[in-house]
């Protein structure tokens, strides 16, 4: 049986642990006295199990000829039909409503991209946990993807990533050389039970900073996921308060970059966790975020006679410090303060910022998006080299030791990204133009669903559920954008390459 079980087709797989997962919010349901609801999960879930269990004995004979083929294949039905199986449950239990509208929602979730068609007092407790529980699942499928699918392929970032997973590490531990199914196999024991504890300890720590066991979960998972999913109550409204908006920033690093979590495959680089680059950057862009933020809010404070406020300014401080944060990870959660900090000033929320946070996106391998920070770091340190040896052309040293770093062809490969993703989101902003949008929410939703940062359209477009007032022919563009964010360029190029199909 153990046998079969791995021949079996590794969508088929990722089907059927997303059907198990309906329980989950069945019983949630059942607590609630949501029998209905209750009745709809459980149905569901059941319903899938059965037809998937007939599917994976007949497809487990059939082994691919090209493994790797296959799962990135997976990865692309991953993120297009198991948010067509998440909408089942959600017929019965949102009512008047339209299977496009639940399924761009499914879309938006599994491809954690958070953001919501409805306004939160129209979905139940239950609901809103399954929405949560869907895009923490998929931010499991790309952490386990980035480590076993992209990373030997170059993709996802890895192309320009220093000491690539299969260097001499991986050799040494004999992954390299491992075919597809055991780096996957390996890649799933791994970090599984990372993910899942992480998620369980935030959890933990935010139900006891004061928060609603339910809306705990929904944060926790939300935030290992970067979805920025909630409910109707906010990181910024909740109970938890300041101890609970510290600990979701805390666990936002894990979105920064990979080296903070310990894995096979990069043991002893925890060590050196202060010396990695994306953590640098990353830090480096919110503490500048902040101080330009925080003179902003302190020049609006002087014109309207508020600096005598000390808890204001400190509370302005943190509010932009968290908030950037959260949007460069592309989570999306505002602080409380950060709202304090409007009021404060008598400013408004700086939209263009907040944008251009999440197209810097988070770390390689991490469940943010993004053009990711390892990335940006190549071109500037490319950059900076260029411009060396335009003052000093007769530089002996062809490259400052930051380039040397960097990976042979990984400059050209980020540089390829970086104008793939600038063409991606004037293409999808003129598509959505073309359906009837205006510029400026064509070029909001190209952007929110190519750096896979929903809250950030929210935000711009007008609160929670703004997103149902979009065209259908603009939904279906927004959730086909997701997908491609999710994947990136590279990979949807690298599965039409013909020599990629050819065994």
């Amino acid at each position: 049986m153990r046998l079969s079980v791995r021949r079996v087709p590794l969508l088929v797989v990722l089907a059927l642990v997303f059907s198990a997962s309906m329980y989950l919010p069945a019983v949630h349901a059942l607590v609630r006295d949501a029998h209905r609801e209750a009745q709809a999960f459980f149905y569901s879930g059941t319903l899938l199990l059965v037809f998937l269990i007939g599917i994976a004995v007949a497809t487990s004979r059939d082994k691919s000829s090209n493994i790797t083929r296959s799962h990135l294949i997976a990865m692309f039905g991953a993120f297009t039909v198991l948010p067509a199986m998440a909408v089942l449950p959600m017929l019965e239990v949102v009512p008047d409503t339209r299977v496009l509208n639940l399924y761009v929602e499914m879309v938006a979730a599994v491809t954690t991209t958070g953001g919501s068609l409805f306004a939160p007092e129209r979905l139940s407790d239950s609901a809103h946990l399954w929405r949560a529980l869907v895009a923490w699942q998929g931010g499991l499928i790309i952490w386990v993807a980035a480590i076993s699918i992209l990373a030997p392929l170059n993709l996802g970032g890895f192309e320009v990533a220093e000491g690539r997973m299969y260097g001499q590490h991986a050799a040494r531990d004999g992954i390299g050389s491992a075919e597809p199914n055991t780096r996957m196999r390996r890649a799933i024991l791994t970090l599984s039970p990372i993910y899942f504890g992480l998620t369980l300890l935030l959890w933990a720590i935010l139900v006891i900073a004061g928060e609603n066991g339910t809306t705990a979960l929904i944060h926790a998972m939300s935030t290992m996921s970067t979805s920025g999913i909630s409910d109707g109550t906010t990181v910024a409204g909740s109970s938890a308060g300041l101890v609970g908006e510290m600990a979701v920033a805390a666990f936002l690093i894990f979105a920064v970059t990979r080296q903070a979590f310990v894995t096979d495959m990069n043991r002893d680089h925890i060590r050196h966790l202060a010396d990695d680059r994306e953590l640098r950057i990353a830090l480096f862009v919110v503490a500048t975020v902040t101080v330009v933020l925080f003179i902003r809010h302190w020049i609006g404070a002087l014109e309207v006679g508020g600096l005598s406020n000390t808890g204001a300014a400190l509370g302005a401080l943190w509010g932009a410090a968290f908030t950037a944060l959260s949007f460069l990870t592309t989570t999306g959660f505002e602080s409380s303060h950060w709202h304090d900090a409007r009021e404060w000033s008598g400013l408004g929320a700086p939209s263009v910022l907040l944008l251009g946070l999440s197209i810097f996106g988070g770390g390689v391998a991490t469940t943010a998006g993004g053009v990711k920070l390892l990335r940006i770091y190549t071109l500037y340190a490319h950059g900076r080299n260029e411009m060396n040896l335009l003052v000093h052309p007769s530089l002996v040293a062809s490259s400052t030791g930051a380039v040397r770093r960097i990976p042979p062809g990984g400059i050209e490969a980020a540089w390829i990204f970086f104008m793939l993703f600038a063409t991606s989101i004037a293409a999808v902003s003129l598509l959505l133009t073309l359906v009837g949008m205006d510029f400026e929410a064509a070029l909001t939703v190209a952007i929110a669903c190519l750096t896979t940062t929903g809250p950030v359209a929210e935000l711009v477009l007008g609160g929670k559920g703004a997103l149902n007032a979009l065209p259908d022919a603009a939904k279906i563009i927004a959730a086909l954008t997701m997908v491609l964010g999710r994947l990136e360029a590279l990979a949807l190029i690298a599965l039409l390459n013909p020599d990629f199909w050819r065994d």
